[in-house]
């Protein structure tokens, strides 16, 4: 429990916004609790998929406001650069299978708010960009639910996860130290 102050319909709803938790971590730790998929499913899928038209219209707002403190203008300028690098020509080339998928695929730092991030950073159509959000969220969450319900333990998914997050990590490390080399070398 998250919220334990909260009515159970209503910790899974506000569950379901926390960035990277989202819907399709907090679908399978209710139905390990003893709720039903079906319960679960919609309310979860709600949760999450409310905050993403908020970031897609209005994170221009948010971001005008910080870049006036220093230290935040300068963290969302390396992280703003460093994501549109990593991103940048899956999201040019694929543009809403690329959004698709990276939404789609239950790993972390993948899912919707990122996915709205990046969409925002590449200037991407907001509404074109809903739907394909939606549209991984819904694979995303359908892909923990069939995982759950075939009896795969929560603690399996959660090392899976956990696992496929490190090596992304290291994957992103490596990236970020041979472009680095590499621009010492060229420099």
């Amino acid at each position: 429990m998250i919220f334990p102050w909260l009515p159970d319909l209503l910790e899974i709803f506000f569950s379901s916004m926390i960035p990277w938790v989202e819907a399709r971590y907090v679908i399978p730790f209710y139905i390990t609790e003893g709720w039903h998929w079906w319960e679960v499913f919609p309310i979860a899928v709600a949760g999450n998929i409310l905050p993403i038209p908020f970031i897609l219209l209005f994170f221009v707002y948010v971001e005008r406001f910080l870049r006036r403190f220093p230290f935040w203008d300068g963290l969302m300028t390396k992280l703003f650069s460093h994501t549109q690098k990593r991103a940048d020509k899956t999201i040019q080339r694929y543009e809403t299978l690329g959004l698709l998928l990276f939404v789609a695929v239950p790993v972390p730092f993948t899912g919707a708010w990122t996915g709205a991030l990046i969409a925002y950073l590449f200037g991407l159509n907001v509404w074109k960009s809903l739907v394909t959000i939606i549209g991984g969220l819904l694979c995303s969450a359908s892909l923990m639910t069939i995982v759950t319900l075939m009896g795969v333990n929560l603690l399996y998914i959660i090392a899976g996860i956990l696992i496929i997050g490190v090596i992304m990590a290291l994957f992103m490390v490596y990236g970020m130290y041979k472009h680095k080399e590499s621009g010492e070398n060229s420099g």
